[in-house]
């Protein structure tokens, strides 16, 4: 079993930036891939950055891709999103979540472990 809790959402001007965090515990952070998705309200959730066990893989989506980070450390059992640039349609609650399986996934049903969210807001 792994537990992820999510922090560091807020309140942010559009140009402006956040840092999410997830913390993990129960399994050995390093044996899985993490992802961050989110989903704003009345739409799917939706893939945004995923990062491979050791850090050396990251993947985006087109919408964050030069905006967005994704980082780990795996000694303080952490996967990060560096959000800059922010946007009105970065609004979202933010999830984290754990694919014991996988590099790549960018589909929910094939993350095995979720977070409870982090809401994001960006005022225009």
């Amino acid at each position: 079993q792994v537990q992820l809790v999510e922090s560091g959402g807020g309140l942010v001007q559009a140009g402006g930036s956040l840092r999410l965090s997830c913390a993990a515990s129960g399994r050995t952070f390093s044996s899985y891939v993490m992802g961050w998705f989110r989903q704003a309200p009345g739409k799917e959730r939706e893939f945004v950055a995923g990062i491979s066990w050791s850090g050396g893989s990251r993947y985006y989506a087109d919408s964050v891709k030069g905006r967005f980070t994704i980082s780990r450390d795996n000694a303080k059992n952490t996967v990060y999103l560096q959000m800059n640039s922010l946007k009105p349609e970065d609004t979202a609650v933010y999830y984290c979540a754990a694919d014991l399986e996988r590099v790549g996934s960018r589909v929910t049903y094939e993350y095995d472990y979720w977070g409870q969210g982090t809401q994001v807001t960006v005022s225009s």
